[in-house]
This record gives structure tokens, C-alpha cells and sequence, in this order.
């Protein structure tokens, strides 16, 4: 009789043993399913014909850039050629779509102030900017004398 005992008794602990592990196991393949991405790869073409309104310039640029949404960490660097004469301004605009306005989120100093350049800068970002530019809603300008509200444009494109 007491064999017996032990026997259910070792079959139940065994059994609730199981069911650990089983329950164990499927939250932790729930946690795999639901990962969010984290890190995101950014990239921007910029014309005169983005700015609102339009501006006539032969002008480019372009944005290639990284943003890990853990830590808000944003990371850019911005080459641009032909502008009509020195950058004076450099900004990313937030939160508005392609064809729309809005007043700068975040200032880029520091910038090289040459016709042609390069610029590689990082920040961190709020929660509300991340948001907005992992939905599109950001896009940098550099301004000149000759185009004081923005020689070129280029909406931030998330990958």
C-alpha cells in the first residue's frame, strides 16, 4: 500500500512537472512570435521639388541612416551636391507627410558649410519623435541663402 502511495504520488509530482515545462515552453515561443523589430534602416532622397512649394534647383541630396527603437537612438549622415551657395540651416521636420509642412523637431549643427558635402550626425529621439518617424512623418531640408525656407527636401523613408 504505501508503494502504491509513493507511485501516485510520484505520478502526480511528475505530471504537474510536465505541465511547467509545457506552459514554460509556450510562453517563451509566445515571446519569440511577438518580437517587435527594433533596429531600422532609414534612407532619404532630397530635390527642390519636395519643398512646399516647389523650388527650381539643381540641387540633391540623400539621407542613409539607422534608428533602433529601443533606445530612440537615430544615426544619419546627409550628402548633398550643387546647392546654389552654402548651407545655412539643416533640420529634420516632423510630423508631416510628403506635400506638407511642418516646423523643425530636430536642429543639425556642426554641418560643413560647402556647396557639396557630407554630414554624419546621431541623436536621441523622444518617444512621440520615434513614433512619428518610424510612420513616415519626418523629412530633412537644407536651407541657403538663395532658398531661406529650404533649397532642398527629402522625406525619411523607413525600411
Amino acid at each position: 500500500m504505501r508503494k502504491a502511495h509513493l507511485f501516485r504520488n510520484g505520478a502526480i509530482g511528475i505530471g504537474f512537472f510536465i505541465l511547467f515545462l509545457a506552459a514554460a515552453g509556450c510562453s517563451k515561443s509566445n515571446n519569440n512570435t511577438n518580437n517587435q523589430k527594433v533596429n531600422y534602416t532609414l534612407s532619404g532622397n532630397a530635390n527642390g521639388a519636395q519643398e512646399v512649394p516647389a523650388v527650381t534647383t539643381s540641387a540633391t541630396g540623400t539621407l542613409a541612416g539607422t534608428y533602433n527603437s529601443s533606445t530612440y537612438a537615430l544615426t544619419y549622415t546627409i550628402t548633398w551636391s550643387g546647392l546654389s551657395g552654402p548651407p545655412i540651416l539643416m533640420h529634420f521636420h516632423g510630423p508631416a507627410l510628403a506635400g506638407e509642412n511642418a516646423a523643425p523637431s530636430l536642429g543639425i549643427t556642426g554641418f560643413p558649410t560647402t556647396t557639396s558635402g557630407t554630414f554624419s550626425g546621431s541623436a536621441t529621439l523622444t518617444v512621440a519623435q520615434g513614433a512619428d518617424l518610424l510612420a513616415g512623418k519626418w523629412y530633412y531640408n537644407i536651407h541657403t541663402d538663395a532658398h531661406g525656407g529650404g533649397e532642398i527636401r527629402g522625406q525619411v523613408a523607413v525600411q
